[in-house]
């Protein structure tokens, strides 16, 4: 109890002058780290608001894919088909996963960068990812089936990296599940190269070579190990940003020997609205033409232009005839005269 001190600083006892100075040079050090910007909270500040910065996804006018535009990655999750089925999954977004020790002592992203599989689906500075060419292809070329390409991460904070794989090693691989690595590097090289495959088993050979359709499902298989971007949705791993699934290059494949849904991808694209919307949040319409049905992956169901006071259309109904007018229908029947019909 000799080094406890019973009273504040102001009061006189003890060694109150030290307490004084020892309480100054505390006050200062914070007011010179406040100045400089080394507070925790303000480096977490300054993550967030770098890494969910607003990013402004390319808007297509004809409903393709071009070198240069600005996408998000998106799997659509998967549905439950199953009351004791517990692996339904939301749609999770392709993004870089920087960690918060490195955040807080570099001015942007630093490669190697692993990547996550991320719930924030709204375009941001970690999602947000520029289809690059890597054979010469001018910006403004049509995307094809088949066509190698980069996905890059966008200029300025998240460095211009690219996304990467290579064979799994006992010393490279994911730390969880194990499988083929996926990470964000700044090389150019052949590792960086992938692919897009038609979502339907049966018509890829036909595909080949045609323009890639935005916001439709689609394989993207890396062009060296011929494995497909996947979720390794059993393994979770804990990021700045809550958890997150694990990105693998993994070729998942059920008892028909057709890809899960891990394995399945929307390369999104951005809304001519300024509402700060995706593609991915648009309704589409129902067949029927009374309602609009969101892209898998949405819970919300819009009118399609009917009255909100009726839902559907009035049944029409056809007025009876009286008591007197069927008397007098079957006196007609009975005499053999003809029946003349009601008017209106």
């Amino acid at each position: 109890m000799a080094n406890v001190r019973t009273y504040s600083p102001s009061v006189r006892v003890g060694n109150w002058n030290e307490d004084l100075c020892l309480e100054e040079d505390t006050l200062k050090d914070f007011l010179d780290k406040r100045d400089s910007g080394e507070l925790l909270v303000q480096k977490t500040h300054n993550l967030l608001q770098n890494t969910l910065r607003k990013v402004d996804l390319s808007v297509t006018t004809d409903g393709l894919l071009h070198f240069g535009d600005t996408v998000m990655i998106v799997n659509p999750g998967a549905e439950r088909n199953d009351v004791r089925d517990i692996r339904q999954r939301d749609p999770t977004a392709l993004c870089l996963n920087i960690s918060e020790y490195k955040a807080h002592l570099a001015a942007q992203v630093e490669a190697p960068c692993p990547v996550s599989a991320s719930r924030i689906i709204k375009p941001c500075i970690r999602n947000a990812f520029v289809i690059t060419s890597v054979d010469g292809t001018p910006n403004g070329e049509v995307l094809r089936y088949g066509q190698d390409f980069a996905l890059s991460t966008t200029e300025g904070y998240a460095g211009n990296l690219k996304l990467h794989s290579d064979r799994v090693s006992f010393l490279k691989c994911a730390k969880k599940s194990r499988q083929q690595e996926v990470s964000l590097v700044s090389d150019l090289t052949h590792f960086i190269r992938w692919k897009t495959i038609a979502f339907e088993p049966q018509l890829r050979m036909e595909y080949e070579g045609l323009p890639v359709q935005a916001n439709v499902k689609l394989l993207i298989t890396h062009c060296k190990t011929h494995q497909h971007l996947n979720i390794a949705q059993d393994y979770v791993a804990r990021t700045p940003f809550g958890y997150e699934y694990e990105v693998t290059a993994h070729m998942d494949l059920d008892s028909h020997r057709a890809e899960k849904e891990t394995n399945h991808w929307v390369i999104i694209t951005g809304t001519p609205t300024d509402d700060g919307r995706t593609m991915f949040d648009k309704p589409r319409p129902d067949p029927s033409g009374l309602t609009d049905r969101p892209m898998e992956g949405t819970g919300e169901i819009r009118n399609a232009g009917l009255d909100p006071n009726q839902t559907r259309p009035a049944p029409q109904t056809q007025e009876k005839p009286s008591m007197e007018e069927m008397l007098t229908q079957i006196e007609q029947t009975a005499r053999g005269e003809e029946v003349m019909p009601q008017t209106q």
